[in-house]
């Protein structure tokens, strides 16, 4: 591994059939990090990414269970270092700045340090830029912090932050996942602006913008549920209050049998507000003690 100073250095680098990018990458990162133990994880590549890999000066691992998500944590939990590099291989991130990155992370003390994509023109498709800003805002909304790329492939970790993650992401919702978590234990984060290119010819994504993009919503949603339920069942309640007064007072059918559904209606929404207020405690109880447990059995040397 190498080392800025005293710290071991890895690069973690998923890959499936990225053949044709895969060992610049990996050139890339041993010229900028000279000495950097650079790991490719393969996920089942049927091209020569394996081969490209190896002869460019990569460790190469595998990971059989498919999707990116698997891979990585399989990665986190097997490489031991004091900073972590997980990039992806297509060749679409400029890793010059990687240096900068790794001094901002252990100076600054954080725990992540994760890129916000300046895409080159046509590097990212319409669709590709509206998921990125609407998932990035919604994170930003919930948990009151300011995040312009919750799905960036390109980021740092130190060894507290990854002895403190057990991820369940199978796909491409890692990335998110990985940012939430840092959210909810309130660890340090900082997010830097990098340069993203548009594929090499014949690099093909594997992200499948609408079934990908819904799985990483459904995440979204299901860690709020759970880690902010006061916020996930009041909004529920607020949507309920309105409809529970238009049903009241509508005239369509007898206003009794109205009246009686608007506040049946109320009542559940009442009970759902009370619902969160008593999730809520218990899930503030779960953050503390991961808290405790993160600066008691994972004491960071950084």
């Amino acid at each position: 591994m190498s080392a800025i100073g005293k710290h071991a250095i890895a690069v973690l680098i998923p890959c499936l059939n990225e053949g044709p990018t895969i060992a610049q990458v990996v050139r890339d990162c041993r010229e900028v990090l000279p000495g950097a133990q650079v790991y490719v994880y393969d996920n089942g590549s049927t091209d020569n990414s394996v081969e490209v890999a190896a002869n460019a000066g990569a460790k190469v691992c595998h990971e059989r269970l498919r999707g990116k998500g698997n891979v990585v944590r399989r990665m986190l939990g097997e490489i031991k270092a004091d900073v972590y590099i997980l990039v992806d291989g297509d060749n679409t991130y400029d890793l010059s700045g990687a240096p900068a990155l790794v001094q901002t992370l252990l100076n600054g003390g954080y725990d992540m340090v994760t890129t916000a994509r300046m895409a080159e023109p046509g590097a990212l498709s319409f669709y590709d830029r509206f998921g990125i800003k609407l998932l990035s805002w919604l994170v930003s909304l919930v948990f009151q912090t300011r995040m312009r790329d919750v799905l960036s492939g390109y980021r740092l970790f130190s060894r507290r932050f990854v002895e403190s993650f057990s991820g369940v992401s199978h796909g491409f919702e890692i990335e998110t996942e990985l940012n939430l978590h840092a959210l909810e234990l309130k660890m340090p984060i900082k997010e830097a602006s990098v340069l993203y290119r548009q594929r090499p010819h014949g690099s093909k994504s594997k992200f499948r913008t609408v079934t990908d993009g819904l799985r990483i919503l459904l995440t979204i949603v299901s860690y709020v549920k759970r880690d902010r339920p006061l916020r996930f069942f009041s909004f529920l309640s607020f949507l309920l209050m309105p409809l529970s007064a238009v049903l009241a007072l509508s005239g369509i059918l007898p206003r009794l049998s109205f009246l009686s559904i608007g506040s049946d209606v109320l009542l559940l929404a009442v009970l759902i507000f009370t619902f969160g207020l008593v999730f809520e405690r218990s899930a503030r109880r779960r953050r503390e003690l991961k808290r405790i447990s993160q600066s008691t059995t994972h004491p960071s040397d950084l």
